[in-house]
């Protein structure tokens, strides 16, 4: 089995976003966190729950299209059992969106009564969008705006202030550029992180991490592995991570001089096809009690 690599990555904006998090608290009326459904735990900022001080909030499991939907759903039965909101969507197919106005009524049932009372029914309701970085939030915001008010990547990083957005009927989202944290205390979850492309590539060894990878999806998600590279279970039974990425790099031609396998090409192509969601419908984490 490879080591895990070690993996850290918080650029200097990210704790001016952590600052204007705080700041803007006093705005909102409730926070809207953006997941990875792929890896709906290793997503979620551990400092969030401290930064936003107890606000109504509901969860995104974001690029569900990508996500195994056993999984995602185990996960939204997790989160209801705490209390927590939580909606699946995909901000490409614009799956679940249709959902989101009304989930977010309904978890401010309460304060919109109160503003109803008070003859205030027509206040708009402000939202703050927080998440990791390459998570999906400016993706979710053209969306729901219907228009390409946000700068959209596929690359972290992209989103470096805040911005005000007005949406129909109402509403109004605060976004806040993608934030992760000091220090990963577990390196699963950097790993993890760095699977989907949450940390920058130019900080990671990419053929390491596209081992580990092809490691576990031949462990969790072999079917659909051999389906996409044209594998075997006797070519793939008990096979070093590194022998596995010769092997996927060599069926699809990427051999460079005396038929070598050119491995960092092979890496790439794996790693790309995984956030794409080309392999197949993966989600590498389970709820606490479905592992137990």
């Amino acid at each position: 089995m490879t080591e895990i690599p070690s993996i850290q990555w918080f650029p200097g904006h990210m704790a001016k976003t952590r600052r204007l998090m705080q700041a803007n608290l006093p705005l909102v009326d409730i926070i809207i966190e953006l997941t990875d459904a792929r890896i709906p735990a290793s997503s979620r900022n551990p400092e969030i729950d401290k930064l936003t001080g107890g606000k109504p909030r509901i969860v995104l499991l974001n690029k569900c299209d990508a996500a195994d939907e056993r999984i995602v759903a185990k996960w939204c039965d997790f989160y209801k059992k705490q209390g927590v909101a939580a909606l699946p969507t995909d901000c490409r197919s614009g799956r679940g969106l249709g959902q989101f106005i009304p989930l977010v009524k309904e978890v401010l049932s309460d304060e919109l009564a109160r503003r109803e009372q008070k003859g205030m029914s027509g206040k708009p309701i402000r939202m703050m969008i927080v998440g990791i970085p390459n998570a999906g939030k400016s993706s979710f915001i053209n969306r729901m705006a219907n228009s390409k008010r946000t700068k959209v990547e596929d690359r972290p990083g992209v989103t470096r202030g805040k911005q005000w957005v007005s949406l129909d009927k109402g509403f109004d989202l605060l976004d806040m550029p993608g934030v992760l944290w000091p220090k990963f205390e577990d390196p699963l979850v950097g790993e993890r992180l760095a699977f989907t492309g949450a940390v920058k590539d130019d900080v990671i060894d990419i053929e390491l991490l596209a081992m580990r990878l092809l490691d576990r999806l031949n462990r969790d998600y072999h079917s659909l592995l051999c389906a996409r590279y044209n594998l075997t279970d006797d070519e793939t039974a008990d096979i070093e991570p590194y022998d596995l990425l010769t092997l996927v790099g060599r069926k699809r031609g990427m051999l460079i001089s005396r038929g070598e396998v050119n491995t960092e090409r092979a890496a790439i192509m794996v790693l790309d096809e995984f956030r794409s969601g080309t392999i197949g419908r993966i989600t590498l984490e389970s709820p606490p009690e479905a592992d137990a």
